[in-house]
């Protein structure tokens, strides 16, 4: 156990909680690039998102703007907003894991955890009803939330542990 100084409090964290929150801003860190891979190609050819292609929407890039360019537009703001909202929320997550959880804040990791599975819930579930759920457009959000999952479970429980322990609550 180490013995941080945080918001005026002693806080000890354990190797769990540190190692938790390194998982966490790793996966934080994928969401970033999720995101960066997100914008780059609403610019490019491929315009949809990764991983939708043909079997998924049987129209090009260039059908769309041919149909109808303000549809295309508007399909283009949403790419945009949508990366900078994956990114704001890594990024987010990213610094809560590594500054808050890491020196054992449990509010910090509450926050952590919630911004992204309220990302999840809502965005998530759009993607199965009209076989939006390929591996390739899914699989790496699937891999980033694997390992965030590990890490705030690894964090929490060690977390926990320590509150246990000095009988403190750790900033929650």
């Amino acid at each position: 156990m180490t013995t941080t100084t945080a918001t005026g409090r002693t806080v000890a964290t354990s190797g769990a909680v540190r190692n938790g929150a390194t998982l966490m801003a790793v996966a934080a860190a994928g969401f970033i690039g999720y995101a960066v891979l997100f914008l780059v190609r609403n610019f490019t050819d491929s315009f949809l998102e990764l991983g939708i292609g043909q079997g998924e929407v049987n129209v090009s890039k260039d059908q769309i703007q041919q149909f109808s360019p303000s549809l295309y537009h508007y399909i283009s703001h949403l790419h945009i907003a949508v990366s900078g909202f994956i990114a704001a929320t890594g990024l987010a997550v990213l610094l809560l894991a590594i500054y808050g959880v890491r020196s054992g804040q449990g509010w910090a990791w509450v926050a952590a955890v919630a911004a992204p599975v309220l990302g999840l819930a809502i965005a998530l579930p759009a993607h199965y009803p009209w076989n939006l759920d390929t591996l390739g457009h899914l699989g790496l959000i699937y891999l980033a939330t694997l390992v965030f999952v590990v890490g705030a479970v690894l964090s929490g429980k060690g977390l926990r542990d320590a509150r246990r322990t000095t009988g403190r609550s750790s900033g929650t």
